[in-house]
């Protein structure tokens, strides 16, 4: 079952904010993901707690 959750990401790059999705299922993960504004490439780091349910989801600069 997929289960997917919405977040505001925002860009370390242009400041800007925009609507992403993560999948809760595939718990604990990191991925990089372009800026829906500026394109630069974000690297997401989202936290699942023991129930699946979402902790955070942190964004920085690719090569950070």
């Amino acid at each position: 079952m997929l289960e997917l959750e919405y977040v505001r990401l925002h860009c370390p790059y242009c400041g800007e904010s925009f609507d992403g999705s993560v999948d809760l299922s595939a718990g604990d993960q990191v991925y990089v993901e372009d800026c829906a504004v500026c394109c630069r490439p974000i690297t997401v780091t989202v936290r699942v707690d023991a129930d699946g349910l979402l902790e955070n989801v942190v964004t920085r600069r690719d090569q950070d």
